[in-house]
């Protein structure tokens, strides 16, 4: 299939889960969320309950509130930097670079604040700004041939992500229902490490504004193949409520 097909998908994806415009008038989605799974055990992570959040649909920047001690905030700026703000917005503690903190021994049996912050913050922003972050400069998508089976009904497309937007792995394959709603995201958790192959999977859409959401989330193992695992589900996130933020009159 040639790479104008592809784009057709996005924009029909795009269109099912809110539309171009509607997007282009938010300035940030304000989350309500929590999450759990296997991940946080290896890491020895605390999980979250109902954490507040909030991810730019400018660009790639995302917050945790009072996280991770109350009356503090936590953000990821791109691939620059991590940081912990205190509640007048001193910087407490902060890291650039962040992706190359992954590289030592500790991390492979735990991470500290900061390594969670970059992980939590870069994968939220991926998955509650898809698929409308596949329009933006610099993304790569393909379309592939239908699998066999009990998946033949999903439309497959390969993205390949530029590299000023952090993301598990460059190559993902994402995968949309026939109404274009996104069902599933096959990605290798690179800062977990290079075989931390998983199928991210979507499902309990609701609407929060215009904006159609998946509301459950969860990651399970795919070590060979298109079948994940059952088990252990490496992720598991549920969305409680979204509040869609407006942009400013003065907002480009």
């Amino acid at each position: 299939m040639v790479a104008a097909n592809a784009m057709q998908i996005v924009n029909e994806a795009i269109e099912a889960h809110g539309g171009m415009d509607y997007w282009n008038s938010l300035e940030a989605l304000d989350v309500e969320m929590s999450a759990k799974g296997f991940l946080f055990t290896a890491k020895q992570r605390p999980i979250l309950q109902r954490v507040r959040m909030r991810a730019s649909t400018r660009e790639p920047r995302f917050s945790f509130f009072d996280f991770p001690k109350p009356g503090q905030t936590s953000e990821l700026i791109g691939t620059k930097e991590v940081r912990i703000l205190d509640s007048e917005g001193k910087i407490v503690d902060r890291r650039e670079n962040p992706l190359a903190a992954f590289h030592g021994i500790r991390r492979l049996f735990k991470w500290d604040d900061l390594d969670f912050i970059y992980f939590g913050g870069y994968a939220n922003w991926n998955y509650l700004t898809a698929p409308f972050m596949l329009a933006r400069k610099g993304f790569v998508v393909e379309a592939l041939e239908p699998l066999q089976g009990d998946m033949a009904s999903l439309t497959r497309l390969r993205v390949t992500f530029p590299a000023d937007i952090p993301t598990h792995s460059r190559q993902q394959i994402f995968y949309f229902d026939d109404q274009r709603l996104l069902r599933r995201l096959d990605y290798t958790a690179k800062p977990v490490g290079g075989w931390a192959h998983a199928a991210h999977l979507c499902g309990d859409y609701r609407t929060f504004g215009r904006l159609k959401v998946p509301t459950r989330r969860w990651a399970l193992p795919l070590p060979f193949g298109h079948r994940p695992l059952p088990g252990p589900r490496l992720v598991d996130i549920e969305v409680h409520d979204i509040r869609p933020a407006p942009a400013s009159s003065g907002a480009a």
